[in-house]
């Protein structure tokens, strides 16, 4: 892959429809790809591929203490975590950051937290963090 395969963070600002964006240009990539390979004739299947499933995670902040004070927490324990509120959560696929974004509250169910993207990372700011 090259990096032009990627998207690209200084034109995908904003939130609101930026999953859809995101997955319309891994759409529109895969399209390119299952093209290139028709070519080839290299007989790959990209859409296997892109039903493997992969582990996403919205990361809110960490946090470091020592296992005595681990310990000690309890019910209604408070942990500081080094984000701060306001500050965008880091979008996880199998280790590697690929977004970031705001934490929402789902339209359709107000139970439920959702992420609105606001940045996508691009591979090279991605392979500096794991």
């Amino acid at each position: 892959m090259s990096p032009s395969d990627f998207p690209d963070p200084e034109t995908d600002h904003g939130a609101g429809g930026h999953s859809e964006s995101l997955f319309a240009k891994i759409e529109a990539q895969a399209q390119e790809h299952r093209a290139r390979d028709e070519q080839a004739g290299s007989g790959r299947n990209l859409d296997s591929i892109l039903r493997i499933p992969v582990l996403m995670q919205v990361v809110l902040g960490s946090a470091t203490m020592p296992v005595a004070n681990l310990m000690k927490l309890g019910r209604g324990a408070i942990v500081p975590l080094d984000h701060r509120v306001g500050e965008p959560v880091d979008i996880v696929v199998n280790g590697r950051i690929i977004a970031r974004g705001e934490v929402v509250v789902v339209e359709d169910d107000n139970s439920r937290f959702g992420v609105s993207l606001t940045e996508i990372v691009g591979p090279a700011t991605a392979d500096s963090n794991g």
